[in-house]
């Protein structure tokens, strides 16, 4: 092999290389993982999902059901608006400190470099800092924040509120900060050159063209809040997911079913209103 093809042919060799290690991470992660998909239709697994089946239907829309399921789904709902709107006040300031072109480099900065050596690396600490936090609100699922509210301010709706809040805070300031680094900086720079402030640049520089993509995102978690206020509903955090639990619990499985399509029929509003939001906004 010549010299001119080796570099040719480097790339390819890595790429062969990565996908048979992907598939030796596949063969020993579906033996590890005790992976049997036909479990759940012969045997045992067979016998009791036929139970679960055969007890599903009809499903509970009795009046008095309904009436009950009313309170819990309102509480879904508010856990996860409260909850969204919570993530929204961590992440935004801290995605401030974690965009780098906001912080310490890029067109705002590029009039001190050189003039003070250490006043760049000053302003990166805040940057590291808040990067720091975001990966530890993001590093811990919402379910474990759960556990761990609940055990602090007690059962309710509370715990599912602080639990989305603060992970969901974590996600939404990392695509915050991503977001504003990722603006035109042609803008920018024609803001700066008339010698506005900096308040001035990001509210009239920054932000409109950021708040498009911040909304859509916004309205996204809202959507994934909604699910994550039913899963945490299974640890004491209230709302329709603690009375799937209880029903669960109770071999239910009518009402079950019941609680299952009024999340679906949430989830699809949800869904469709977010739809509409964006919509105006794009």
């Amino acid at each position: 092999m010549s010299a001119r093809s080796w570099p040719a042919s480097r790339p390819r060799r890595l790429g062969l290389f990565l996908l048979l290690l992907f598939l030796l991470s596949l063969v020993v992660s579906y033996r590890a993982a005790e992976v049997r998909p036909f479990q759940l239709f012969f045997g045992e697994g067979r016998d009791n999902l036929l139970v679960f089946v055969r007890g599903m239907f009809p499903p509970d829309f009795s009046p008095d059901f309904l009436r009950f399921i009313l309170r819990p789904t309102l509480e879904t709902i508010q856990i996860s608006v409260m909850g969204t709107a919570l993530a929204i006040l961590i992440g935004f300031p801290l995605s401030l400190l974690a965009a780098s072109n906001l912080t310490f480099r890029g067109v705002l900065h590029e009039a001190e470099t050189g003039r003070h050596p250490w006043s760049r690396a000053l302003r990166a600490v805040p940057y590291f800092l808040a990067r720091a936090i975001l990966n530890f609100f993001r590093a811990v699922p919402e379910f474990v924040w759960a556990l761990l509210f609940v055990r602090a301010v007690g059962l309710g709706p509370l715990p599912g509120v602080l639990a989305i809040g603060v992970g969901y805070g974590g996600i939404l300031g990392k695509i915050y900060a991503e977001i504003f680094e990722g603006v035109d900086p042609r803008p920018i720079e024609a803001f700066q050159s008339t010698g506005a402030s900096r308040p001035s640049i990001f509210l009239y520089g920054f932000l409109p063209q950021a708040f498009p993509n911040l909304l859509s995102y916004s309205l996204y978690r809202w959507e994934c809040a909604i699910r994550a206020a039913a899963i945490l509903g299974f640890v004491g955090a209230g709302g329709i997911g603690q009375q799937i639990e209880l029903s669960l619990r109770m071999f239910n499985h009518q009402e079950v079913v019941t609680l299952i399509l009024v999340l679906l029929l949430l989830i699809s509003g949800v869904e469709q209103l977010s739809a509409f939001l964006r919509r105006q906004i794009a």
